[in-house]
């Protein structure tokens, strides 16, 4: 009996690995390393390069990247992207001058202006940030809340600066003049 059973588990391992199940041809094709046509053109490096930035692998993501350079050369989109993974990464240099050289190769690309524009607040380009967003925001028509925000808080920071750098380098005081005339004096 011994002998019987394990031909019996044997055919039923066999029958199990002959089966249809798994994954169908489309996700099979969707998965697959290389085309379904079998040429070996690979998944698109930009969407994995997107996929990895919304896991936030960025240091992957910023490879993918660069592979899709190699495939599909500095695109306005490609140099977004690895503009925003290095922006990501802090590396804001670099991340400015791709960004730069994006929006300069596409002036209407709305995420490239609004990475820019968050490159420039973080380096304390304020009134450049602002009409870097202001530039989105009107390219966006206004739909997008993350640029309305970023818009705001570039406006904001734009006039705390402009009126905190007026306190700092200025000391002000009233002084009377004459009968009831009061005439605003700067003391340096």
């Amino acid at each position: 009996m011994g002998r019987l059973s394990f031909a019996i588990m044997a055919l039923a391992l066999m029958a199990a690995c002959q089966s249809t199940g798994g994954l169908s041809a489309e996700d099979k094709a969707r998965n697959a390393p290389f085309a379904a046509d079998g040429s070996e053109k690979g998944v698109d490096g930009l969407l994995v390069g997107h996929r990895l930035m919304e896991a936030g692998e960025s240091e992957l993501a910023l490879r993918a990247y660069l592979r899709a350079a190699g495939e599909q050369g500095m695109t306005p989109d490609v140099l977004s992207a690895l503009g925003s993974a290095n922006l990501r990464l802090g590396r804001l240099g670099q991340a400015e001058t791709l960004l730069r050289q994006a929006v300069k190769a596409d002036p209407t690309s709305v995420p490239a202006l609004n990475n820019l524009g968050v490159v420039l607040m973080e380096r304390d380009k304020l009134g450049e940030a602002r009409a870097v967003f202001q530039q989105a925001f009107a390219q966006d028509s206004g739909s997008s809340d993350s640029i309305r925000e970023n818009l705001r808080l570039a406006i904001a920071r734009t006039n705390a600066a402009v009126y905190d750098g007026e306190a700092q380098s200025h000391d002000f005081s009233l002084v009377r003049r004459d009968e009831g005339q009061y005439v605003l004096l700067s003391q340096l």
